[in-house]
């Protein structure tokens, strides 16, 4: 017999803290993460942040929410985006995958979004036929050293073997590149990298359009899902560790020292990510700091939504790729959330919206 628990703020607080989350075959979800969802600014004390069903007393499977809202017309509407779904094996074919998410809808009033699915839970929300595809956003991946020991045998199991070929070429290639990109040198203009959001750019920030501000934005930096380390939580499907992962907040100043550009950085092995861009310029000087940061960090790739920050990306000259390619996030939204906004509406979603900012 399926059975469902519920968790809010202070339940979810009280499963990690005994310590009970740790007694399943698997978890539903880590300790850090948890707290990261305790902590987040826009949960209320009685929205539920994590589902579990049970086949009788045995775990079966769990559905993450993360609460989120829209300012429209200086109202808050709630919603919340689905952040992790997973069924154990053992129990498929009972249909627990639409249990948990009917659990969701009805808890939600319908007000679900979703975003970063894998092709097969796509393939189930499209199956139940309640979302909606909204606009997508489109993007670029740029490249700037070649990973062929990594790439190459994930896609082709076969050439395994060759790793040690990949490996070499990717030296040689490497070595070349950066010979390159020795003459990419730090700017000449005033920047700084904290670790978190300071006033000044709280400041600043406050003059654009945003979904989140900067408390919520410091919420994510100091309560990040991932942390660094070299081990993995085996029973936890869901990002949780990586070697290397870290935020960054950058501000970008004119030669009169005013601040002109705020952006979040987000780097994990390699792959820097621009979830916030604020900015009153033409983005050449951060395009000059990026260029600069990649060379400094051996970023691999960086994976941009920002648009207006690729179109001048591709008109530059200096910037240090080696290869692009165009990339899509798509979104879903329940046809009940769909319905309860504003016809038209537009959510006007940065990269790093949604739970994109965590991972």
């Amino acid at each position: 017999m399926i059975h469902l628990k519920t968790f809010n703020k202070k339940q979810l607080e009280i499963f990690v803290s005994s310590g009970e989350f740790q007694q399943y075959d698997f978890l539903p979800i880590t300790e850090h993460r948890a707290k990261s969802h305790i902590a987040n600014p826009k949960a209320t004390d009685d929205q539920i942040l994590l589902i579990l069903a049970f086949d009788d007393e045995k775990l079966a499977g769990y559905l993450g929410c993360l609460p989120d809202e829209f300012t429209i017309d200086d109202k808050i509407f709630r919603y919340a985006w689905l952040s992790t779904l997973f069924i154990s094996d053992e129990f498929r074919g009972k249909r627990i995958a639409q249990t948990l998410l009917n659990k969701a809808f009805d808890e939600y009033d319908g007000n679900i979004a979703i975003t970063e699915f894998t092709k097969e839970a796509e393939s189930l929300y499209n199956k139940i036929g309640v979302f909606k595809y909204i606009k997508p956003k489109e993007g670029k991946r740029y490249y700037f050293r070649t990973d062929l020991e990594t790439i190459i045998p994930l896609k082709k199991e076969k050439t395994k073997p060759f790793k040690p070929v990949f490996k070499m070429a990717d030296s040689i290639a490497n070595f070349i590149i950066s010979i390159k990109n020795s003459f990419v040198k730090q700017p000449n203009f005033p920047f700084e990298i904290l670790d978190k959001i300071d006033k000044e750019s709280t400041d600043f920030i406050e003059k654009y359009k945003s979904n989140r501000t900067a408390e919520e934005i410091n919420w994510a930096i100091e309560n990040p899902w991932i942390l660094e380390g070299e081990k993995a939580d085996e029973n936890y499907l869901f990002s949780s560790y990586s070697q290397n992962f870290k935020y960054l907040w950058v501000k970008v100043y004119c030669d009169n020292n005013n601040l002109i550009t705020c952006s979040l950085l987000m780097l994990r092995d390699g792959h820097l990510k621009i979830p916030y861009l604020f900015s009153n310029d033409d983005l050449t000087q951060f395009i000059y700091f990026i260029s600069y940061f990649t060379v400094e960090n051996n970023v691999k790739m960086m994976t941009s939504y920002q648009t207006e920050l690729n179109e001048k990306i591709d008109s530059t000259l200096y910037f240090p790729n080696i290869h692009q390619r165009k990339v899509e996030r798509r979104y879903m939204f329940h046809q009940k959330l769909l319905a309860h906004l504003p016809k038209d509406f537009n959510p006007d979603f940065q990269d790093g919206d949604g739970d994109c900012l965590m991972t």
